[in-house]
């Protein structure tokens, strides 16, 4: 019944293979990333017009002494400090 299924609804065979529909770990709040990795901040970047993309900045652990306690503009300019900056892509499991 299986395959029948998936050849009615082919959406489901997304759904199951992709399963965007779950958040791991469960009853986490990914806007405030400080509550899970160290040295990180929620940044929001406007793409084109009607379109934001939330990122998460993190700085190396070689300035987290230096990041304790600072806020958004503080990551914001770190940005900018010429070090590379490394982008991961996640996928489309609607986390990050």
């Amino acid at each position: 019944s299986v395959p029948f299924l998936i050849r009615l609804f082919p959406s489901l065979l997304n759904k199951f293979v992709y399963l965007n529909f779950l958040s791991f770990p469960f009853f986490v709040d990914f806007r405030r990333p400080e509550l899970l990795v160290n040295n990180t901040i929620n940044l929001y970047l406007t793409t084109e017009p009607g379109i934001t993309v939330g990122i998460w900045h993190t700085v190396p652990g070689s300035r987290g002494a230096e990041a304790q306690g600072k806020d958004q503009r503080w990551y914001e300019e770190a940005l900018a400090d010429g070090h590379p900056v490394i982008i991961y892509l996640h996928g489309n499991g609607g986390t990050r």
